[in-house]
């Protein structure tokens, strides 16, 4: 989509968040201009219908307001010094990542001094319902930065909350992703139980979800476990260790107890070291069947 009539956003990371947001922004009616190190990430804005770029310098020389899709520290603070060299003052630069927010402030002040405003803004969702725009913004940062920058948030997210300083959306987002871990780990032990005790696994789901034991995961992760399909990952095992890594200092930090949130740490961890390392975190179900037999398969 061209022509359009709101304006340019550039998308700095296009993996399976980046590149979902880039595709709903295009969707919304911007032009869209996305920069990703990988060829086939950057193909795929272009089918899309966004411009995909060489490089972040690029979508800042182009882009007042930018979006950052990344998955690590380095990648944030490289691409952080890129937009500080060609961002002209008066940019506003999302940062959506689950990321170290001691990082995220040491960019917000490099940027700062070039006149670059940049906004803590974590993303509550999968990549599942990234694609379907069921995304909930946890924005935190300068309210007029932020209310300046609302209608691309409206292109990507169903909702955004507005959480004062900045960090606040960081913190929320480990909040959040403790229940996260959690649940996903419960929905998996509760589908097997029901598998085990003869129960129709999708019956479980649908029923269960819609009921007081429902859960978000249940819901969104359910039926991956059902099927069996996480290797469509829209949450990697491998990238799901960094937040885990993540809520465990903020937790230490705090001097918060944690006792079911430690329970899942084993279960993830083997979940990564057997082969679902590049599969979405619905693969924990398999992880609980290989922890004891199933007493039916061998009546």
């Amino acid at each position: 989509m061209s022509g359009n009539n709101k304006g340019s956003v550039g998308v700095i990371g296009l993996g399976i968040m980046g590149s979902a947001m880039a595709a709903n922004l295009v969707q919304s009616g911007f032009d869209v201009i996305g920069a990703d190190p990988v060829a086939a990430c950057r193909d795929e804005l272009t089918k899309a219908g966004g411009t995909a770029v060489a490089s972040a310098t690029e979508v800042g020389k182009r882009c007042r307001h930018i979006i950052l899709a990344l998955a690590s520290e380095a990648a944030l603070n490289s691409v952080c010094a890129e937009l500080a060299a060609s961002c002209v003052p008066g940019t506003i630069v999302l940062e959506t990542g689950t990321l170290p927010l001691a990082a995220k402030q040491k960019q917000r002040t490099l940027l700062a001094e070039k006149g670059i405003t940049l906004l803590d803004c974590t993303l509550s969702g999968t990549g599942a319902q990234a694609r379907k725009r069921d995304l909930a913004v946890y924005a935190s940062g300068d309210a007029e930065a932020l209310k300046e920058v609302g209608p691309v948030i409206d292109g990507f997210a169903r909702a955004c909350y507005d959480l004062g300083a900045f960090g606040n959306g960081t913190k929320m987002k480990l909040v959040a992703n403790l229940l996260v871990a959690i649940h996903n780990v419960a929905a998996a032990e509760a589908i097997l139980l029901g598998a085990r005790c003869g129960l129709d696994p999708a019956t479980v789901v649908r029923v269960v979800a819609d009921g007081a034991g429902g859960s978000r995961m249940l819901e969104v992760r359910g039926p991956a476990m059902v099927n069996r399909t996480w290797d469509e990952a829209t949450m990697k095992n491998s990238v799901w260790q960094k937040d885990m890594k993540l809520i465990g200092e903020a937790l230490q930090a705090a001097g918060c107890p944690a006792p079911l949130f430690s329970a899942t740490i084993p279960i993830y961890a083997a979940a990564t070291a057997s082969g679902h390392a590049e599969h979405d975190t619905a693969a924990v179900y398999e992880i609980l069947e290989r922890m004891a037999p199933n007493p039916a398969a061998n009546q």
